[in-house]
């Protein structure tokens, strides 16, 4: 795999992973609860909807749109998603991620540059590639404040920044930065 597509491939592994950790023990009234019942248009989402939703644009975005597989998903399906459990929230964000690994395995420097269309507009494969990564991001930021108002205030421990770095760093103490390799450091830091 392209070293840049393994990048991709790890902030995107990473931010589903924060998503999966943050629901996997919950139990279906935490996943299901809405901070905000539908007051007009102003009701908030639960958890499940989020996890639902993150793995729905995951899957439309890389899969559907980069890799051209055939369109399966139901966005509006996901927006009124009830679990009963975490496990098959768990189970489907797991089965996104295998087919981003297999998708983004089939990549090539080609790819990448190229373009795909999606509904009248043309997207380049990098913008597609890191829409998704600015949209998991912004959801598991929500689901995070709704954990926190469910859990009355508590917080879940979300790994530090340089606890969630690729393999090729290595981790050091709990409140020391790491150290970049030098073929990656910017000249004269």
């Amino acid at each position: 795999m392209l070293s840049e597509l393994a990048n991709y491939l790890q902030r995107i592994e990473d931010l589903r992973g924060q998503v999966g950790d943050l629901i996997a023990d919950l139990p279906a009234e935490a996943l299901n609860w809405r901070p905000i019942e539908n007051v007009e248009d102003h009701a908030t989402n639960s958890l499940a909807v989020l996890a639902a939703h993150v793995a729905g644009a995951e899957r439309f975005w890389i899969a559907e749109v980069v890799g051209g597989r055939p369109p399966t998903r139901d966005r509006a399906a996901e927006f009124s998603t009830q679990a009963s459990d975490a496990s098959e929230l768990l189970r489907l964000l797991e089965e996104t991620g295998e087919e981003t690994r297999a998708v983004l395995s089939a990549l090539n420097e080609a790819d990448l540059d190229g373009t795909r269309q999606v509904k009248d507009r043309t997207v380049p494969v990098r913008w597609g590639l890191l829409h998704v990564v600015d949209h998991t991001a912004l959801h598991l930021g929500h689901m995070q404040i709704t954990y926190q108002l469910w859990m009355r205030g508590q917080s879940k421990p979300s790994p530090r920044w340089f606890r969630r770095l690729p393999p090729w760093e290595e981790p050091r103490g709990e409140d020391e930065s790491p150290t970049v390799p030098e073929s990656l450091s910017p000249a004269g830091t």
